[in-house]
C-alpha cells in the first residue's frame, strides 16, 4: 500500500481519539498518518425524521472537497450515523473510495459525550477505523470471525474481534 491517511475530526471529537487512530494507522497499516484541522459538525446531513446523520451525505460532501495532503481520509465524528438499510452504522466507506467515516456515538461515547473515551470505547474506535480504512484500499468483508474485516452488527460482535487482520486480508492489504 502506498499513501497516507489524514484523520479528520468532524464536530466535537476528543483529540486523543484522533491521535490514537493516527498512531494505529501507522503501526497496523504501515501508512503515514496525521491528524487534520477539525471541521464543524455536519448539520446538513441531519435527517430530522430519524434524528440521525446520513453517512452517505457526509461522505459525498467530504469527497467533493477533500482536505489536501493525504491519499485517503478517515473522518471521526461523535454523531449517530445511518445508511438507509440499517438502523445505525459504526462507520461507513466505499471500497476504493477516498473517505471513510467512523463515529464514537454508538461505540459507547453517547453515554458520556463530554468525557474522554475510555479504553473499551477507544478499542472499538480503533477496530472500526482500521476496518473502514481497509475498505478504502479495496478490502471487502471477511468470513473469518477472527479478522478485523469481519462484519460486526453490534457491540458484542465488535468486542469479540481482535485488533488484527487475518493472514488472507493481510496479504490483500499489501
Amino acid at each position: 500500500m502506498i499513501g497516507s491517511i489524514g484523520v479528520l475530526p468532524v464536530g466535537r471529537v476528543p483529540v486523543m481519539a484522533c491521535n490514537a487512530v493516527a498512531a494505529h494507522v501507522k503501526t497496523v497499516l504501515g501508512l503515514e498518518a496525521g491528524v487534520l484541522a477539525p471541521l464543524a459538525e455536519p448539520h446538513y446531513a441531519l435527517d430530522r425524521n430519524r434524528m440521525q446523520y446520513n453517512a452517505a451525505a457526509i461522505l459525498h460532501a467530504l469527497e467533493a472537497e477533500p482536505p489536501p495532503g493525504h491519499t485517503k481520509i478517515v473522518a471521526v465524528l461523535n454523531v449517530d450515523l445511518f445508511v438507509p438499510v440499517f438502523t445505525h452504522v459504526f462507520g461507513e466507506a466505499r471500497e476504493g473510495g477516498l473517505c471513510a467515516l467512523v463515529s464514537l456515538y454508538r461505540l459507547g461515547q453517547d453515554l458520556h459525550p463530554k468525557k474522554p473515551p475510555g479504553p473499551q470505547i477507544l478499542d472499538r474506535l480503533l477496530k472500526v477505523s482500521l476496518h473502514e480504512a481497509a475498505h478504502l484500499f479495496d478490502l471487502v468483508h471477511c468470513f473469518d470471525d477472527q479478522c478485523l474485516m469481519h462484519f460486526s452488527m453490534d457491540l458484542e460482535a465488535l468486542d469479540r474481534l481482535p485488533l488484527a487482520f487475518c493472514p488472507t486480508c493481510k496479504v490483500l492489504l499489501r
